[in-house]
């Protein structure tokens, strides 16, 4: 098996549900690579949440209800990592300015008032704009998310810990690979059918924008990222296209 082989089942085995056999070794550079393939790991969630908006439009189902369910099918096709990650990251910058503290905020399992309320404001706003969207926009928002993820373990970015996911890709994705993940994803984004040329890739740079503010102040606050840090800014992100997205 191929370092690549490697990366794609710690991608798969990492964003998804999907059963794959787990790697055979998981060094930094299997760890880049993972990265670099979170958008292609995550095209099974981005189809349930596009096939289940068309079948919601197909059946005349609610749109709040059709939203609900994709993004319902979404968290459930990725054990709820992310959404666990905005709710652990909000407790963490919400808890105290001394970065241990933080940190150990944290590693807790439970979730505090302020990421409660975080995790429900973020949903809302997904909901709210996933209610306007066809099948095609509603998987590129759930694309654009995970794209962001390379930006986010580029080569600089340091890490908060020194174990964990975060310590594990940290800093493991090339500045090259990185800007050539966002540069496909805005190109590909043209293509979008029933849009205006220009608004894919706005919503690109717009999760990228958020995505990349919370990157900052989390590195500002913490140190560096955490597994928790990598997955509110996906959630951010997605919720950022999917509004930029909305028709």
């Amino acid at each position: 098996m191929s370092r690549w082989g490697d990366a794609v089942r710690m991608a798969v085995g990492t964003l998804t549900t999907v059963p794959v056999p787990a790697p055979r070794v998981i060094d930094r550079g299997v760890a880049g690579r993972a990265m670099v393939l979170a958008p292609l790991a995550a095209l099974p969630l981005a189809a349930a949440a596009g096939g289940i908006v068309w079948a919601g439009s197909a059946l005349g189902l609610p749109s709040l209800a059709t939203a609900a369910l994709a993004l319902g099918a979404v968290a459930l096709g990725s054990r709820g990592f992310h959404l666990d990650g905005l709710a652990d990251t909000a407790d963490g910058l919400g808890a105290s300015y001394d970065r241990a503290r933080a940190l150990d905020v944290m590693r807790r399992g439970d979730s505090g008032p302020t990421g409660v309320a975080t995790l429900v404001l973020v949903l809302l706003v997904q909901v709210g704009a996933l209610t306007a969207a066809n099948p095609f926009t509603a998987a590129a928002g759930v694309l654009a998310g995970r794209c962001t993820l390379s930006m986010a373990c580029a080569r600089g970015v340091p890490t908060a810990r020194t174990e964990g996911l975060g310590a594990t890709v940290a800093g493991s994705v090339s500045r090259v690979a990185a800007i050539a993940v966002g540069v496909a994803a805005a190109g590909l984004a043209v293509l979008l059918p029933g849009l205006l040329w220009w608004r894919g890739p706005l919503a690109v740079a717009l999760a990228y924008a958020v995505a990349g503010a919370l990157l900052w102040r989390c590195t500002k606050r913490l140190g560096g990222i955490t597994g928790d840090v990598l997955g509110a800014g996906v959630e951010a992100a997605v919720a950022a296209a999917l509004v930029a997205l909305a028709t």
